[in-house]
């Protein structure tokens, strides 16, 4: 029993030290992230700094595929710089498909695309089962004592599964990004307001990632103007209570 609440409380820490390194780094996408670095955190591989840096070769091998994406989360790399960002790249909308096909999705983006027309990226997500069992009205619930006496809830049950999306390489408009995603069988679609387009498959969470990765949107402006438009405003039509 005092293992199990151990493990728990080593939990907490990790996804608080988590939270704390997120805020520190802007760079730090949580999304991405928030799975194999609470596992990292729970290991102790990544607790050191640049300055030392005696643990960089085992965090390295802890962060795996994804220490690109995370290795600021545990401020063992240098900060990108994030200063000079389109406003329009940090606003997006997202839509559901009613009829989703998983397995073409995951037919057109198990390899890099041939013509890379979309980049694709997968990184484990975290799903709590105890969301999708029936409820009880007389449910039993079990807690953890700890040697101090204190009750903790026993933690959900967590399955980790990886999440896949595609970010279109040139931008789209609404239309043309709800069209290329609905025929690629995704389950839902990010369209961010530069252009940059997100087919998101049906094992990913939040609407997959919350960032404009697309490789050739969005264009660069030619003029120093201030003003933003919407990319393909005019040739869509959006209305605004449309757009989040």
């Amino acid at each position: 029993m005092r293992s199990w609440s151990v493990l728990f409380v080593a939990a907490a820490v990790g996804i608080l030290l988590l939270t704390t390194a997120t805020k520190r780094s802007e760079a730090c996408n949580e999304a991405i992230c928030a799975s194999v670095v609470s596992k990292c955190m729970l290991t102790q591989s990544c607790k050191c700094d640049l300055v030392t840096c005696t643990c960089c070769k085992e965090c390295f091998s802890c962060l795996s595929y994804l220490y690109d994406e995370c290795c600021s989360c545990v401020d063992l790399c240098p900060k990108p710089n994030v200063t000079d960002v389109n406003p329009l790249s940090r606003k997006s909308h997202v839509e559901e498909f009613s009829d989703p096909v998983p397995a073409l999705f995951q037919a057109l983006t198990a390899e890099a695309d041939p013509h890379e027309r979309w980049l694709t990226f997968t990184y484990p997500v975290d799903f709590d089962m105890s969301l999708f069992s029936p409820k009880y009205e007389n449910e039993m619930k079990y807690r953890l004592q700890s040697a101090d006496g204190k009750l903790s809830p026993l933690k959900p049950n967590i399955m980790t599964v990886n999440c896949t999306v595609a970010f279109m390489a040139q931008c789209n408009s609404w239309n043309k990004c709800r069209a290329s995603c609905q025929s690629m069988g995704a389950t839902s679609f990010r369209w961010f307001h530069d252009g940059c387009c997100e087919c998101i498959g049906n094992t990913c969470i939040n609407y997959g990632i919350n960032e404009s990765r697309c490789t050739q949107c969005p264009l660069e402006h030619e003029d120093d103007t201030d003003e933003y438009n919407d990319y393909g405003q005019d040739e869509d039509g959006l209305d605004e209570d449309r757009i989040d």
